[in-house]
């Protein structure tokens, strides 16, 4: 295989953007408020698991429901077109239970980390990435997971809250566009 950085460069900032973990910060703090605190590396191996269990699985799944990898992708980059929506506008069009208490796992992992967004992503990015790189993709992605966990105060301090804003807004640029090449790349298969 001849490795390509900037095709990893891109699968890596598409999950970045749509894990959207400094995005979550704010929500990530209330909830460690109500908890107490949170269990950073806990968190980022079960949304890690969650991935890589998609990447892995999700295509024998989709076969059980009589779908494609361009179906579902075609699918899959309309979310990540409103999740980038959603981010550049402010308006929430996903619904999240904000007030668990639960812990950990549920609502951390998933679904704010590892959430349905993320999942769609996977498998759409397999429609047009090798596994390796979508892998490699993940991996980096949880680091980023944990220090983003191990230091929520820190993050939340240096950039304020305008600085949180400009960064959500700049990554919902980036998933609409990712969106759009997904999509076109994937409808054109129908045609034939």
């Amino acid at each position: 295989m001849n490795f390509q950085v900037d095709e990893l460069l891109t699968v890596t900032f598409t999950l970045f953007a749509v894990i959207d973990i400094v995005g979550s910060i704010p929500l990530l703090i209330s909830l460690k408020e109500k908890m107490g605190a949170i269990r950073s590396a806990q968190a980022t191996v079960v949304s890690g698991g969650l991935m890589i269990l998609f990447l892995y699985a999700g295509k024998p799944f989709l076969k059980i429901l009589g779908l494609d990898i361009r179906s579902f992708a075609v699918g899959g980059s309309v979310v990540i077109f409103l999740l980038g929506l959603e981010m550049v506008l402010g308006h929430e069009i996903f619904k999240g239970d904000k007030n668990a208490k639960s812990g950990t796992v549920v609502p951390i992992a998933f679904p704010i980390i590892a959430g349905s967004g993320t999942l769609t992503t996977i498998m759409s990015l397999k429609a047009n990435f090798e596994e390796s790189y979508i892998l490699a993709g993940i991996l980096i992605n949880l680091i980023v997971v944990y220090i983003v966990l191990k230091s929520l105060k820190f993050i939340e301090r240096i950039l304020g809250e305008g600085g949180l804003l400009a960064v959500r807004k700049f990554f919902g640029v980036i998933l609409l566009a990712i969106a759009v090449k997904i999509f076109s790349t994937n409808i054109a298969a129908f045609g034939k």
